[in-house]
Parts: C-alpha cells; sequence; structure tokens
C-alpha cells in the first residue's frame, strides 16, 4: 500500500507576499500538496485574483490585505488569520522587494525602505507566528515549521543590490537563531535561497531579463534559469512532517549554478 509521504492535508500555511511571482508559488505547491492557506499581499485585487486560483486545487484560503512594513498591520493580521483557519502550521516569509540603487548613491530613503519590507517585516511576522506555535506547544501541541525566502545574494555579491544581499543574509542568521530558540517547542525554521526564477517581476524589463535567464543557463549544470514551479518541493518538504528533523539550514534551489561559477 502507498503512502502520500508529502501530504499536507490538515495543515494552515500563512504566505507573505503570495498574490504573484515566488510567494504565488509557494503558496501553490503547498495547496497541491493539500494545505490550506492565508495568503496576505497588499493590493485586494490581485489577493482575490490568487486566492480564486489556489481554491481550485480544493483547499481552504483565507486572503488579507497586510502592508508587512507596518508592524500593527502584521499584528492584527495573524489574530485575523487565527480567527478564520485556527490555527497556523507554516509560515512561509517571502515579502521583499528590491529597488537597485549603486552603493555611493545609496540614501537612507532607498535603504530603509528596502529593510523594511525585507527584514523588518519577516522579523515581526516570525514574531507573531512563534507566539502562536509557542503557547500551541505548551498546551500540549507542538510543532511548526517557519521558512524564509532567501536569495543567492546570501553568498554572492550583487552589483547595486548591496542592501537587498545585507537584508538576504540576515535572514540566515535569524533562522539559525530561531532554530536554536523555538527547537524546544518543536518548532523548525529553515531558508529556500531561490536562484534566478522567471517570474512576472524577474522579467518585468522583458529584455534585462531574458538576458539574466541566458546567462544563468550557461552557467547553471542543470542548463536552464528556474520557474516558479521549481520551487514545490523544497517548500512543501519544509512544510511537511518528513522534515521534522531538519531545522537552521538553507537550502539552495538554483540549478546549481552557485557551484559553477
Amino acid at each position: 500500500m502507498t503512502e502520500k509521504m508529502f501530504d499536507l492535508t490538515g495543515k494552515v500555511a500563512l504566505v507573505t507576499g503570495a498574490n504573484s511571482g515566488l510567494g504565488f508559488a509557494f503558496a501553490e505547491g503547498m495547496a497541491r500538496a493539500g494545505s490550506d492557506l492565508v495568503i496576505w499581499g497588499r493590493r485586494k485585487d490581485a489577493n482575490d485574483k490568487a486566492a480564486e486560483k489556489l481554491r481550485a486545487f480544493g483547499v481552504k484560503v483565507h486572503s488579507a490585505e497586510v502592508d508587512v512594513t507596518d508592524e500593527a498591520q502584521i499584528v492584527a493580521g495573524v489574530a485575523d488569520a487565527l480567527a478564520a483557519m485556527g490555527r497556523i502550521d507554516t509560515v512561509v516569509a517571502n515579502a521583499g522587494i528590491a529597488n537597485p540603487v549603486p552603493f555611493i548613491d545609496m540614501d537612507a530613503d532607498s535603504y530603509n525602505a528596502l529593510m523594511n519590507v525585507n527584514q523588518h517585516g519577516v522579523v515581526f511576522t516570525l514574531r507573531e507566528v512563534a507566539r502562536h506555535m509557542v503557547a500551541r506547544a505548551e498546551a500540549g501541541d507542538p510543532g511548526g515549521s517557519m521558512i524564509l525566502c532567501g536569495s543567492g545574494s546570501i553568498f554572492q555579491g550583487v552589483p547595486t543590490l548591496v542592501h537587498y544581499g545585507a537584508a538576504k543574509g540576515a535572514l540566515a542568521g535569524l533562522a539559525k537563531g530561531l532554530a536554536a530558540e523555538l527547537g524546544p517547542h518543536g518548532i523548525r525554521c529553515n531558508v529556500i535561497a531561490p536562484g534566478f526564477i522567471i517570474t512576472e517581476m524577474t522579467m518585468k524589463d522583458p529584455e534585462i531579463g531574458q538576458m539574466i535567464a541566458d546567462g544563468v543557463a550557461a552557467r547553471a549544470p542543470l542548463g536552464r534559469a528556474g520557474m516558479p514551479d521549481d520551487l514545490w518541493g523544497a517548500v512543501v518538504y519544509l512544510a511537511s512532517d518528513l522534515s521534522r528533523y531538519h531545522t537552521g539550514d538553507t537550502l539552495v534551489v538554483d540549478g546549481g549554478k552557485m557551484i559553477n561559477n
């Protein structure tokens, strides 16, 4: 008799920045594996469209307009998610922006605009979910998976995106710290570091996007740039109980590009 080892039925996942791009890919992968979802995004129309697509997989989806740069909205958003779904088993802190600027031209506004989303938004989202997971563990129901969306910039420098690399690099340290602190409650924390993935955002300028995709294809052993569905396996694994002994790690999903520089 076969067994569905990666079945997420009965679990609830919260995904930030989930109405497009990598966030939607993470959400779709988990929906296909049976997880119910809470999706956050800043635009109601995009949230509604994403939720409709995800419900086609037969799962329950609750969407909310949440700006992760606003701590109060995060607190209210997690409370709203728990009221709607009853629990959160997995959180994917994905929301992020990239605003390229030469380092010598960087000012406080451009630096803080990125950090408020890519670092502070992650910290406070995880804090709120951790409060729920720890309380649940203390009540006799331990466990939970925290997944942070990293980047190849954790390992490699990217010109004009120094602040982006600093934020993403900090997430790797954050994951290790949370893995150590929350592990006694059965809570795991890991990073997924995608390589170049073809999405609406990365192909916003088709000419530049294609140039990058071709460069990745030439250097990656697997011979192509990534697609959103290439992230399904990593996120479903980390959301599943099969990763129950895996924490404090960074999973690189880049077609092998990093080993072939």
